[in-house]
């Protein structure tokens, strides 16, 4: 795990000269406000530029921009223009210090959070919250994991909380600003909608047209060499050859993931716009920061994950066939000249719930912990540089809240062709299709009408009187049901049905808090979709952890925050549209020069995902049993093990359960396992903690602690 920590402290509080430190660190820069670099970064992903005496900023990742450039957003940054620092093509964290004034600005999706928490009279920070857990020697938020799991895409149940007590989070869009090693402010840089005035009108084509110049400055940001090396580049944290940076290097080390550039074919449409993008940009295909023109001209490596020993059947059809069409659409995107084709095929064990036990600790828990094991099973055939298609669907499709964002501006004839696709999908039962259009219509209708703070109150008093749980069940079968489910200000997850009545109960008084004093402005469907991205976000975060191959890096370009705000320009009545996402993909692939796609292409579908999760469930049923036998989760007071172990048995007996669900309660007991297990701390030095975060946290047989 690659992380960015730093602090700022008041002079009489500030700790001696290495009396701590974090294992195994890279110093950016020195005291009174110093900044460490932890991990395996490359020496292309760490640039730090000084325009004067006392004002440096530090950009750690991929980053389009040139020194003069990054120079000039340094200059902004001291008049106070700190969005500038999130301007630039690429994903990275950029660190500004002008003067004692530090600004630490997190990411619009939540891909690149930034924590921080009160030490030494001043603020640490990071962009991780486990170390800053360990130098407060933080106990667990069994509150948070409680709101985590009964409401994870409500940021008014999560609010800026972490599993750590004591440390919080910079909300997405936001950045914080410490001043004179002393005070904190957290401030937003990026505009909302208000619920009275509407957004400007933006012409479709020029907002599609964003969207493919910001794709393909992302991907290209990724390829090319940079036009000017920093003179304040850093060696490799480890010896040898450097990792990425180039070929014939990364040749060099055996064991390690192919060389060059490579993405996936068998993610849908976005990552094989990804792919097709990579190969298809004038230049060096499958060249990366730092490789010279010698060794450019690699073909891409194009991944194409087959899961067809998988068998079984879906409620939309046939799920081998369907896995042989989209075989055959990955062997018509690999046709080119410029991509070698490889395709993976899957067993058992690359199943969801597979080798549960052999994970790392990630920072934080997370759903994909149960997909690690499945994914490092396809990735382990990639590329050093590897291209994702994850985010897009949250991004560029319309989440169903935005039906009620149309009829607060009077525009009800948009409503009719998404709702009447609606009526079409999954082809519900004769007579039920000519009411789908007025329950989707009454649904927006009422949510546009409902105030933010009686939407929330509502939320809270469903899970005061655990009501939820058939709408959960049924939001799992088809569209319209998740739908309309999806139409309200604030609604429980998919777990939330197995926690016990006191967690939901705390839970319900967070969000009556939170309604009570934090008022939105915000449209409820551009509220929805921005929860809803952080959500997958933070996700992502997770599985990039979980999953990790050592000298491997994951490219997420629908995360950066150029792709975010293009999205954010597309109009509501053109990102409502069935097939919109496909719609906007092509365009980009064709102001790029690639036109001739194949036949269904753009046609997402979650059915083998499903199958997969309902074999891997089945498979897994007795590790989950033994797992659930005597939970952490149950010590804490969050569930009674016996009404899990149940739903286990039920899911592996084939019954119609939200998988989602379980997925949150399973990587939830696996990450408390996990942490508590750990041994050692992430700082070293005279002064450094002498006690690891949640130390004393839940253990078998524990009394529960206070919510």
């Amino acid at each position: 795990m690659r992380w960015l920590v730093g602090w700022s402290a008041a002079a009489a509080a500030m700790p001696p000269e290495g009396a701590v430190e974090p294992v195994g660190a890279q110093l950016l820069w020195e005291k009174p406000d110093p900044l460490w670099a932890v991990g395996d970064w490359r020496p292309d992903e760490i640039r730090v530029v000084e325009a004067e005496p006392g004002n440096r900023l530090a950009v750690l990742g991929s980053c389009g921009a040139t020194d003069d450039e990054l120079r000039l957003g340094l200059f902004a940054a001291r008049g106070g223009a700190f969005r500038h620092l999130t301007a630039w093509p690429g994903s990275y964290t950029a660190v500004a210090c002008i003067g004692r004034r530090i600004t630490v600005a997190a990411d619009l999706a939540g891909a690149r959070p930034v924590f921080h928490t009160p030490w030494a009279g001043g603020t640490a920070y990071a962009t991780a919250a486990l170390p800053l857990a360990d130098l407060v020697e933080a106990q667990l938020d069994i509150g948070h994991l409680a709101a985590q799991l009964a409401c994870p895409e409500a940021p008014e149940a999560l609010g800026d909380g972490t599993p750590y007590a004591g440390v919080r989070r910079v909300p997405p869009g936001h950045a914080l600003i410490v001043r004179e090693g002393g005070s904190r402010e957290i401030a937003g840089y990026e505009p909302s909608t208000s619920l009275v005035v509407s957004a400007p009108a933006v012409d479709p084509e020029a907002a599609v047209a964003g969207v493919r110049d910001a794709l393909v400055a992302a991907v290209r940001t990724r390829l090319t060499a940079p036009r000017h090396v920093s003179e304040h580049d850093f060696a490799p944290l480890d010896p040898g050859p450097v990792p990425g940076m180039g070929p014939a290097d990364r040749r060099a080390r055996r064991g390690g993931p192919a060389p060059g550039v490579g993405a996936d074919l068998s993610g849908g449409p976005a990552s094989g716009t990804l792919a097709l993008l990579a190969a298809g940009l004038p230049g060096m295909p499958g060249t990366v920061h730092g490789t010279g023109a010698a060794e450019a001209g690699e073909r891409l490596l194009a991944v194409t994950f087959n899961d067809l020993t998988l068998g079984g059947r879906s409620p939309g059809g046939h799920a081998a066939e369907q896995k042989d069409a989209e075989l055959e659409r990955a062997y018509a995107l690999a046709g080119s000249p410029r991509v070698h084709h490889l395709v993976v095929t899957a067993g058992e064990e690359a199943l969801p719930y597979a080798d549960l036990e052999s994970g790392p600790l990630t920072d934080e828990p997370g759903p994909a912990l149960v997909t690690a094991e499945h994914h490092r099973h396809r990735l382990a055939a990639g590329s050093a540089d590897h291209f994702v298609g994850f985010g897009a669907r949250q991004v560029l499709d319309a989440h169903p809240a935005r039906l009620a964002d149309l009829l607060l501006d009077r525009r009800r004839r948009h409503l009719l062709r998404p709702v009447a696709a609606l009526a079409q999908a999954e082809e519900p039962p004769a007579g039920r299709s000519l009411g789908v259009p007025f329950a989707i219509y009454r649904a927006a209708r009422r949510l546009a009408r409902t105030p933010y703070r009686d939407g929330v109150e509502e939320a809270a008093a469903r899970l005061r009187a655990g009501t939820f749980g058939q709408a959960a069940a049924a939001a799992s079968d088809s569209a319209v049901d998740a739908s309309l489910a999806a139409l309200t200000w604030c609604r429980p997850g998919p777990a939330a049905r197995w926690l016990t009545g006191e967690a939901l109960a705390e839970v319900a008084l967070r969000l009556d808090a939170a309604a009570a004093s934090r008022p939105t402005i915000e449209r409820p469907g551009e509220r929805r979709s921005r929860a809803a991205l952080a959500r997958r976000a933070a996700d992502h975060r997770v599985l990039e952890q979980a999953a990790e191959i050592r000298n491997q890096r994951l490219h997420a370009p629908f995360y950066d925050n150029q792709v975010v705000r293009a999205a954010r320009a597309l109009p509501e009545a053109l990102r409502v549209k069935p097939g919109a996402r496909a719609a906007v993909l092509r365009a980009a692939l064709a102001g790029a020069g690639v036109h001739d796609l194949p036949a269904g292409w753009g046609a997402p579908s979650h059915s083998t995902q499903t199958a997969a999760a309902k074999k891997g469930v089945r498979l897994a049923a007795p590790e989950l049993l033994d797992l659930f036998r005597a939970p952490l989760l149950a010590d804490a007071g969050l569930i009674e093990a016996r009404t899990v172990r149940k739903a286990i048995r039920d899911a592996a007996e084939g019954a119609r359960l939200p998988l989602d669900g379980l997925a949150d309660l399973v990587s939830t007991e696996l990450w408390l396992r996990r942490l508590l297990a750990r041994r050692g701390s992430c700082w070293t030095g005279s002064e450094a903690p002498r006690q690891r975060a949640a130390a004393g946290g839940v253990t078998a047989g524990q009394q529960r602690p206070a919510l």
